[in-house]
C-alpha cells in the first residue's frame, strides 16, 4: 500500500505540474521543433506554421534545437507540460522516434513528424508532413544529368561527381541514392562519384569536400548534389576555394534558397539549378493537420507531401522570392 500511495501522490504531483502548465501556455497553443532552425528552409517553415496557426485561431511557439538531440527530447517535454495541444517536429536524430511519440501519445498530445520521417517503439510510421525523398532525389538527379549530357564531358573530360551525403538520415539516403542512380543511368561512371559525408551544414559539407577534391587532382571538372542546399553550397564552396570556375561546376541544389542568392545577385556561380521547395507550405500543412485533429478528434492524416519544382537562373522569380 505504501508503494501504490506513493506512486499515486507522484502522479498527482506530476498533473499538477501539468495542469499548472497548460494554464501558462493559453487555450490554444501549438508547437513546431525544429533541427537548424537558423537555415532558411526552417525559418520559412516556422513562418508558415505560424501564420496557418494565427488564421485558425491558435498561437505558435517555434523551437530551434539545431542538431542537439537532448534538447530536442527537452523541447518536447516543456511543450507537453506547457499545454501544447500539438507538436510539429524535425528531429535532428531519427532515432528519437519512439521516445518523443511515446511521451506525445503519453500525454494525449498530437504528434506530427515534418521532413525527416519517424517512427514509433512499435515500428509505426508517425504521421508525416514533408516530401517524398526519393522523388526529390530523382528531379535533381534527372537535371544533373541533363546538363552533364549537355556539358560534353562524358565525351573524354575529365570530371568528377560530389555526392554530398547525409549518411545516418535516411531521408537525405533516399534523396542522393536517388539522384546518383539518375546520372548513372545518363551515362556517367560510377567510380568517378565521390561521397562527401556531410551533417547537413554548410560548413560541414565545406570541410567535408575538400579533402575529396585535393585527393583527386586529375579531376577538373564537377558535377555536384548534395541533401540540400546547404550540401551543395558547401561544395562549391569548397570548389571555389581549390580554384575551379563556375563555368567548371555543374551543380545542381535541393532547396533554391541558396541557390538563388547568385542568380539574383548577377554572379557567376556553380549553382545551375535547384529543386525548389517550400518550407511555408510543409509549416503550414503541418499546423493545418494538427489542427484539425485538434479540433475534430481525428486521427492526423498519415501522410501530407507537398510538390516541388525545378527551378535554374533564368525561371526561378516565377517560382519564389529570393531572400
Amino acid at each position: 500500500m505504501k508503494i501504490k500511495r506513493s506512486r499515486l501522490l507522484t502522479a498527482v504531483a506530476v498533473g499538477a505540474l501539468l495542469v499548472s502548465g497548460a494554464a501558462l501556455a493559453g487555450e490554444n497553443e501549438i508547437v513546431a521543433i525544429y533541427k537548424s532552425g537558423t537555415q532558411q528552409y526552417f525559418i520559412d517553415q516556422g513562418e508558415g506554421f505560424t501564420a496557418a496557426a494565427e488564421e485558425l485561431g491558435y498561437t505558435a511557439k517555434i523551437i530551434n534545437v539545431e542538431l542537439d538531440a537532448n534538447l530536442a527530447i527537452s523541447a518536447v517535454s516543456d511543450a507537453i507540460a506547457s499545454g501544447a495541444k500539438g507538436i510539429a517536429i524535425t528531429a535532428p536524430d531519427q532515432a528519437l522516434g519512439p521516445a518523443v511519440s511515446r511521451a506525445a501519445a503519453d500525454a494525449g498530445v498530437f504528434l506530427i513528424a515534418t521532413d525527416d520521417p519517424l517512427v514509433d517503439a512499435d515500428g509505426n510510421d508517425v504521421p508525416f508532413a514533408g516530401f517524398d525523398g526519393v522523388a526529390m532525389g530523382n528531379k535533381v538527379g534527372e537535371r544533373a544529368a541533363d546538363l552533364l549530357v549537355a556539358s560534353g564531358w562524358l565525351d573524354g573530360a575529365s570530371y568528377g561527381i560530389l555526392s554530398v551525403e547525409g549518411q545516418t538520415l535516411s531521408v537525405c539516403v533516399d534523396r542522393t541514392d536517388a539522384a546518383r542512380a539518375q546520372v548513372i543511368a545518363a551515362g556517367a561512371d560510377h567510380d568517378l562519384i565521390k561521397p562527401v559525408a556531410y551533417t547537413g551544414a554548410t560548413d560541414s559539407s565545406l570541410e567535408a569536400a575538400g579533402p575529396v577534391i585535393t585527393a583527386n587532382p586529375g579531376i577538373d571538372k564537377w558535377v555536384v548534389f548534395a541533401c540540400n542546399d546547404e550540401g551543395v553550397l558547401g561544395a562549391t564552396n569548397a570548389l571555389r576555394n581549390a580554384g575551379f570556375p563556375a563555368e567548371d561546376v555543374i551543380a545542381v541544389g535541393l532547396g533554391a534558397y541558396e541557390a538563388c542568392r547568385p542568380w539574383k545577385a548577377g554572379i557567376a556561380t556553380g549553382f545551375k539549378a535547384a529543386l525548389y521547395i517550400s518550407g511555408v507550405d510543409v509549416g503550414d500543412a503541418a499546423a493545418r493537420a494538427l489542427i484539425n485533429s485538434i479540433e475534430s478528434g481525428e486521427a492526423l492524416p498519415q501522410k501530407s507531401v507537398a510538390n516541388t519544382t525545378i527551378v535554374d537562373p533564368d525561371n526561378y522569380t516565377q517560382f519564389m522570392s529570393c531572400s
